[in-house]
């Protein structure tokens, strides 16, 4: 049965949509009952700012809930709030507010990866994991998935280009070090050992996104080989000459300038020819 589209702005909203809901299932669980989500799209956690939202819930507690959904044996995978669950253990909590909903598999990545594109700090290559995950678990096209995350079409396109990259670059991508912007510019490029080598120059010189552009569309522009001017067309008389050449000498002619001044070069394919050639020249000289 088909789903409901969401937007991407409205969130866990749509899991959510009034307080009195999430006041109702609202639980206390023990941090040791709760398991990561293998899937979920955020694969990289920086250690300072799983520090600083430590610092906050240590003097604030755990101001959103994580929401987790029921697994074998008593236990709870994380859907939406891995940064909160990381941080609530090295502020060294006992327990977490979670709000616990029954989630099939595509419901889980679908929140997951909303929650997370919300965030400016999902770097592009950990959202175009999660987009082809998406797509590969649900079965949607690119225009599919697009309409369930608000984003345009194009924009799904280009961020799954990224993983066309080679590991180094999108390792790069990952840690910030490359922007997603500069990512575009070298999956644009089809030679693995080029993006590679300008990938490192821009890190190298710190080019920008517009430098890298213009420097990847000289690469795609072949060398120009010098235009060949056309050969002059030979009066009527000299092409008849050549032919009359060739007829009578078993010789190729080759005629060039006009009818008062120019070249004529005899060229000769074998020894045969040569020879038909020469004993010709002695008959005319006898």
């Amino acid at each position: 049965m088909a789903r409901k589209t969401h937007g991407l702005s409205r969130g866990l909203d749509v899991l959510l949509p009034v307080d009195v809901e999430l006041e109702a299932g609202l639980q206390q669980i023990a941090l040791g009952d709760i398991d990561p989500n293998s899937d979920q799209p955020r694969q990289v956690f920086v250690d300072e700012t799983i520090q600083q939202l430590s610092d906050s819930i240590r003097d604030q507690g755990v101001l959103q809930p994580l929401l987790v959904t029921p697994t074998a044996g008593g236990r709870y995978m994380i859907v939406a709030g891995e940064r909160r669950w990381r941080a609530s253990r090295l502020a060294g909590l006992e327990t977490v507010p979670c709000i616990v909903r029954d989630m099939d598999v595509i419901q889980q990545m679908e929140v997951a990866l909303i929650e997370n594109l919300q965030r400016e700090d999902l770097n592009a290559i950990d959202t175009a994991v999660g987009i082809r995950s998406l797509m590969r678990q649900c079965g949607y096209t690119q225009e599919a998935v697009a309409q369930r995350l608000g984003k345009s079409r194009p924009a799904v396109a280009n961020l799954l280009r990224l993983l066309t990259l080679p590991e180094q670059v999108q390792e790069l991508l990952s840690s910030g070090q490359l922007s997603s912007g500069h990512g575009r510019v070298l999956a644009g490029l089809d030679n693995k050992e080029l993006q590679l080598a300008l990938a490192k120059k821009t890190m190298d010189e710190g080019l920008s996104v517009r430098q890298l552009e213009q420097l990847a569309a000289q690469t795609k522009q072949p060398d120009k080989k010098p235009e060949k001017k056309p050969a002059k067309k030979l009066p009527v008389e000299l092409e008849e000459l050549e032919g009359r050449i060739l007829g009578t000498m078993g010789v190729k002619a080759s005629i060039s300038g006009n009818m008062k001044k120019g070249r004529i070069v005899l060229s000769y394919s074998s020894r045969e020819q040569l020879e038909q050639f020469n004993e010709m020249l002695m008959k005319l000289g006898e």
